[in-house]
């Protein structure tokens, strides 16, 4: 390798990326570390939302500084035969307060904005311009790309933000409203109040495929708005398609990943969560990991972030079974079912869900009683492999 040398290159200046470097940082600040992250601001374009209990008593003080929208008053879901509003605690981030933070708290040697990596080693990386930068270790934070070793199905989505000119009267999030037409799929709209005139509305589908019809979602937001009476300027959009894990052969796809040495983390290391698609918890926890660990040779913190991520991948289990229920046991069009169902179970054990953390019990309680797809359907999607996730992209 030729060029300079570092502690440590992040690559992928998205939320596990930036987290991490954050996190080592913070832990210590004397260490010459550096995030390279082919777009021009750190976390795309993109909203992060998540539950307060979601994160890890050891993570939260690493997400203190952000500029977030809390909402201590709970949430909404609303569903044909079933609307509820719950207790806890819902918190939500735009990547533009991501990336103004980390501007700020970053060194600005650290910051390498439009640069983009070509390749990586165990000891460095290769930028697209050839230039070689040494590293003693390489944490590979770049976004899922889709394998053959891994199946299930996507979660598709349009988001809009829109400024009305008249206070529109929302006071906490809707975070599921299924009671609307389905579309071949589970779709529901979710809704968040950031401001007394700001509104963040986001169509999305559990789909077989990873189709993101910008005009169809485009209009249907456009409906849902007009029957809600929210009218306004829209100030910003995002799209996006995520995977919704259901089985694979995990091995594989950690072999497939390649480099040995290598330290990978986020959704392309596989920590996400399979039914909701969330990562911030996950992303948060590994940040102070790292963090923790970062004066290890990189072949040995590579190899504990491998061995955390095939921990993760067992303890996922029984969402990618609910997955592949949903997915493969039910009919698109009645999928909604699952989850009217299940947002009748008691609140704590449906935030344990959220947050991955559910008990053997919340899992007997979920699959006991008058199921909402029929069992012989459901006890296929089980045995069955479902199908491979080849293609789509993540946020």
């Amino acid at each position: 390798m030729s060029g300079r040398k570092i502690d440590m290159a992040i690559v992928g200046g998205g939320l596990a990326g930036g987290l991490t470097a954050l996190a080592v940082h913070r832990t210590y600040p004397d260490m010459a570390i550096a995030i390279f992250e082919a777009g021009d601001s750190f976390g795309g374009n993109h909203r992060w939302s998540w539950f307060k209990n979601d994160v890890a008593d050891t993570a939260r003080g690493l997400l203190v500084g952000f500029d977030k929208t809390d909402w201590t008053s709970g949430y909404d879901v609303r569903f044909p035969a079933h609307s509820r509003n719950l207790k806890a605690t819902y918190r939500s981030m735009s990547s533009r307060a991501f990336d103004a933070y980390l501007r700020r708290e970053l060194p600005q040697g650290a910051i390498q904005l439009g640069t983009r990596v070509a390749g990586l080693r165990d000891d460095g990386i290769v930028l697209e311009n050839g230039q070689g930068i040494a590293a003693d270790r390489v944490v590979d934070c770049r976004d899922f790309e889709p394998s053959q070793h891994l199946r299930g199905g996507w979660q598709v989505f349009m988001g809009r933000h829109i400024r009305t000119p008249a206070p529109h009267g929302v006071e906490r999030p809707i975070v599921m409203d299924a009671d609307v037409a389905q579309h071949d799929a589970y779709r529901f709209v979710y809704t968040l109040p950031l401001s007394p005139d700001e509104l963040f509305v986001e169509d999305t589908y559990y789909a077989d495929a990873p189709t993101l019809d910008r005009e169809a979602l485009s209009a249907r937001i456009d409906a849902y708005c007009e029957k809600q009476g929210w009218k306004g300027e829209t100030i910003g959009e995002e799209t996006g398609v995520l995977p919704v894990v259901t089985g694979g052969n995990f091995a594989a796809f950690q072999r497939e990943l390649g480099m040995r040495g290598v330290v990978r983390a986020g959704a392309r290391a596989g920590f996400v969560h399979p039914l909701t698609s969330y990562t911030l918890p996950f992303a948060a926890a590994n940040a102070v990991f790292i963090a923790q660990n970062a004066r290890l040779p990189g072949a040995e913190l590579a190899d504990l972030l491998a061995e955390r991520a095939k921990e993760h991948w067992k303890a996922m289990r029984f969402y990618r079974d609910l997955g592949r229920m949903l997915f493969d046991g039910a009919v698109p069009d009645q999928r909604y079912l699952i989850f009217e169902r299940f947002y009748r179970l008691p609140e704590p054990l449906i935030q344990r869900l959220y947050s991955g953390r559910s008990t053997f019990r919340d899992k007997l309680r979920i699959l006991s009683g008058k199921p909402p797809i029929p069992i012989h359907a459901g006890v296929r999607a089980l045995l069955g492999k479902g199908a491979p996730l080849r293609q789509g992209g993540s946020r």
